[in-house]
């Protein structure tokens, strides 16, 4: 199976997340930190956008990093000479090909052909390569999907773009459509563009990267418009941990690339969200701790160093058990016997239920201290 070849386009499909804006020393911030990640391509832009789009991306295709750029087109030939502006390496020209699409666009299947053909000999001459997007794939009437695909390669595109713009595709049916694209087109490259309204985006990236889409469109965090895209983080350590084959990308730059993407598009992370979330790696169960304390594999699928990340603490609340309390404990060099351990741990769980939150180490050891004063205990110099 070919290694897995990410596209990333949060500069593109990121920003046009509602309300987001990104200043061009973040955009060159957000690009050099990819380039460090080992991103083949990233999608930077929509040049038809004006003046500054155009002056950004050629700024940023000026600065020397390694990856391929991709400027993003309607089907225009203004379009296009607005991308021949922005200096990208090669051009995006998407196409509705859903019936649903077309018609709100008052266009039809034999117009769409006819301008694969056309735009593709346009736009060849002023870029090293261009890929053509099926815009609303996973709603597109199958036999024209293929005709579609058929055209395109044909005519001299370098890669296609299966676009589920609206997220409606699950694992089973992504994989159908790829497979049914792949069986009249052998050898094209295609590339998988998966949005996230039903939240299957990165299951589907990887359905159809198993069906033979071996180009992922993906954004940091998922950004992107409604509930966003394919995260290149969850997609690239699902391929690995899941499927078992790695990608170029290098994982340990993931912590750093999401914190400050979700920082400077002011959409803050859920503690929970995959991979980079702050609390994805802590553990507060006492079944689990106790396990976790003799191997982090136990309990835990991803290592921390995996993603540029620290080992977190365990967390002291409601579920934490006997294990978790004496292991705080014997890190603060704290004595203590069975019985006052049980009773201890019982008063955290109250602790907890009461504040509706978890503790923190002062706290824990505010306790040890209320019990062992209680039952006349020594703290053997230990001072708080």
């Amino acid at each position: 199976m070919n290694s897995p070849y990410f596209i990333d386009t949060t500069l593109r499909d990121g920003e046009q997340s509602p309300g987001v804006v990104f200043s061009l020393q973040e955009k060159i911030r957000i690009a050099a930190l990819l380039n460090r990640a080992g991103i083949p391509e990233i999608e930077i832009g929509t040049p038809a956008m004006g003046e500054t789009e155009i002056r950004d991306i050629r700024t940023i295709c000026g600065m020397g990093f390694n990856f391929k750029t991709l400027s993003w087109c309607r089907a225009t030939k203004n379009d296009i000479r607005s991308a021949s502006r922005a200096g990208t390496n090669g051009v995006h020209i998407s196409f509705p090909v859903s019936t649903l699409l077309m018609n709100a666009m008052g266009k039809n299947p034999a117009w769409v052909i006819q301008q694969v053909k056309e735009l593709i000999d346009f736009a060849t001459p002023m870029f090293g390569y261009v890929t053509i997007g099926a815009q609303d794939a996973s709603r597109a009437d199958t036999s024209f999907l293929k005709e579609f695909v058929c055209a395109a390669s044909a005519f001299g595109a370098s890669r296609i773009r299966l676009a589920d713009t609206v997220g409606i595709l699950n694992p089973v049916s992504t994989s159908a459509m790829v497979s049914s694209v792949r069986s009249v087109e052998k050898y094209l490259p295609l590339e998988i563009h998966a949005h996230n309204d039903l939240g299957m985006a990165t299951a589907n990236t990887l359905a159809a990267f198993m069906a033979g889409a071996t180009c992922l469109s993906t954004t940091i965090n998922g950004l992107g418009e409604r509930a966003g895209n394919a995260a290149m983080e969850e997609v690239a350590m699902a391929l690995e941990l899941s499927v078992g084959i790695s990608s170029t990308l290098r994982t340990e730059s993931f912590s750093e690339l999401s914190a400050y993407v979700a920082n400077v598009s002011n959409r803050p992370l859920s503690v929970s969200k995959p991979i980079t979330g702050s609390m994805v790696l802590s553990h507060e169960s006492g079944i689990h701790t106790r396990c976790l304390l003799k191997d982090r594999n136990t309990y835990q699928l991803i290592q921390a160093a995996s993603i540029g990340g620290e080992e977190q603490e365990f967390v002291i609340g409601k579920h934490s058990g006997k294990s978790t309390i004496l292991h705080f404990l014997e890190e603060a060099h704290l004595p203590i016997n069975d019985e006052a351990c049980a009773e201890l741990v019982e008063k955290v769980k109250e602790t907890a239920v009461e504040l509706k939150r978890i503790l923190t180490k002062e706290e824990l050891y505010t306790l040890y201290t209320t019990i062992f004063a209680k039952k006349n205990h020594t703290l053997l110099n230990y001072k708080l």
